[in-house]
C-alpha cells in the first residue's frame, strides 16, 4: 500500500488516461486485474468526435496516435464515472481538458458530483488544436488553469505535462505555483510517419503523439529534472512495459507510474509490474521510499 496526494493505492501502478478509460466497465476491469488506480479518458466541455482514421498505428518500436480527444463531454460521462467509482475499490481519477481556465472549471464542476477521487488536468495532448499542449507550453496558462481548478475543489489535482517544450521544469513549477498536488510526466512526443509507397502521411491528422518504449528515455529525463526542482510528487509515465522500467522511473523520482501503451500486450501488465517491484524490494530489504529518487542520491 502506498499513499500519494492523500490517495491510498494498493500498488504504484496506474492506468494512464486515454487507454481503456471510456467506459465504467473497462475502468472496473483494469482495477480488478491489479491496477492501483485508474485514470479516465480525457473529458471536455463539449462532445468531440476526434480526428478521422487512421488515428493510430503500431510502428514496432512504439505507437503513433492522433485520436483528437474524442469524448462524450462531461454531462454524458458522469454516469460512467459514478458507476466506475461504485464498482471498484481503487481511486478513480477524472482526466479533464478545456481551452481555458473557465472550461476546465466547468468540466471539473460538472463531474464533481459523480465522485472522482482526483482530477488530472490534460494540458499536454499534442494533436488537438486549441487544447492540451497548445496551452500546456504556456507557463501563465498552466498556472491559471491549475489555480482555477484547485480553487473550486478539495480533491487532489494532478497536472499532466507535455514533453514538447523547451523547458518542462518551468511548466512544472507553474503548475506547482497554481496549487497542483502532483505532476504527471509525460504525455506523448509529437511525431509523424509517412507511407513511402504512396507518399501520404500514415495518420489521418498527418501528425500525432509517439508513445511506448521509444519514449522511455525522454520520460525518465523529464521525471528526473522535475523531481529535482519540485516539492510535490511526480508520477511517471511513458514507455513503461515491465517492472524494470517502473523501478527505473521510480529511481528517477516517480512516486508512482502510469501504464498506457503496454496494455496492448494484455491487462495483466499491472499485476506483473506490481509483483516485480515487490520482489525487487523484498530481495534487497527495501521500501518504496528507498528507491524513489535514488538516482539523485548516487551523484
Amino acid at each position: 500500500m502506498i499513499e500519494i496526494t492523500g490517495l491510498k493505492l494498493r500498488n504504484p501502478t496506474i492506468l494512464a488516461a486515454g487507454i481503456m478509460g471510456t467506459t465504467a466497465a473497462s475502468l472496473v476491469r483494469v482495477a480488478k486485474v491489479g491496477a492501483g488506480a485508474v485514470v479516465t479518458k480525457s473529458i471536455g466541455p463539449q462532445p468531440k468526435e476526434g480526428h478521422k482514421n487512421p488515428s493510430m498505428v503500431n510502428l514496432g518500436y512504439g505507437f503513433l496516435n492522433a485520436m483528437g480527444l474524442p469524448n462524450p463531454s462531461f454531462p454524458d460521462f458522469s454516469a460512467e464515472l459514478e458507476t466506475a467509482g461504485s464498482k471498484t475499490d481503487v481511486p478513480v481519477i477524472a482526466s479533464i481538458f478545456g481551452g481555458n481556465a473557465d472550461e476546465f472549471t466547468q468540466v471539473a464542476e460538472g463531474l464533481a458530483d459523480a465522485g472522482p477521487d482526483a482530477f488530472e488536468l490534460n494540458v499536454s495532448c499534442p494533436h488537438a488544436q486549441g487544447y492540451g499542449a497548445s496551452i500546456g507550453c504556456d507557463t501563465c496558462a498552466v498556472e491559471e488553469i491549475t489555480a482555477a481548478v484547485t480553487d473550486m475543489t478539495d480533491l487532489p489535482v494532478w497536472v499532466k505535462l507535455t514533453p514538447n517544450v523547451t523547458d518542462i521544469v518551468s511548466i512544472g513549477e507553474a503548475a506547482q505555483r497554481g496549487g497542483a498536488d502532483a505532476i504527471v510526466a509525460i504525455n506523448t512526443v509529437r511525431g509523424m510517419a509517412i507511407d513511402i509507397h504512396s507518399g501520404y502521411p500514415v495518420l489521418g491528422n498527418r501528425f500525432g503523439g509517439l508513445s511506448g518504449s521509444a519514449v522511455k528515455p525522454v520520460a525518465i529525463k523529464c521525471v528526473y529534472d522535475l523531481y529535482a526542482a519540485l516539492e510535490i510528487p511526480v508520477i511517471g509515465v511513458g514507455g513503461i512495459s515491465c517492472w524494470e522500467d517502473a523501478v527505473e522511473m521510480m529511481m528517477a523520482g516517480a512516486s508512482a507510474v502510469q501504464i498506457g501503451s503496454a496494455v496492448y500486450e494484455g491487462v495483466d501488465v499491472f499485476r506483473s509490474i506490481a509483483d516485480g517491484i515487490d520482489n525487487f524490494l523484498a530481495d534487497r530489504d527495501l521500501r518504496f521510499d528507498d528507491i524513489i529518487g535514488l538516482a539523485h542520491r548516487r551523484i
